[in-house]
């Protein structure tokens, strides 16, 4: 699947303790590493974060600077839905 194709959700969730979590999914792991996007928007963010089930998580609310980010990575701005 093309970047173009990939439905891209960037979403802030609380969890455990109150912590903020941005959780990132739609994106295609067969096209995109995620561990490699994860490390990227990691070291753009300075948080912490891991790749799994198909998602990015990323600890803290990063959604406009990961927006920025894959914008930047060459997906298409429309299709990347911020909550």
């Amino acid at each position: 699947m093309s970047k173009e194709q990939q439905r891209i959700r960037i979403r802030l969730e609380t969890r455990k303790w109150g912590k903020k979590w941005t959780i990132i999914d739609g994106i295609d792991s067969k096209s995109v590493s995620l561990n490699k996007l994860a490390t990227q928007l990691k070291h753009k963010c300075a948080c912490g974060g891991t790749a799994k089930n198909e998602q990015v998580l990323l600890m803290g609310d990063h959604r406009d600077e990961v927006h920025r980010t894959l914008v930047g990575l060459g997906f298409p701005q429309d299709n990347i839905e911020v909550q």
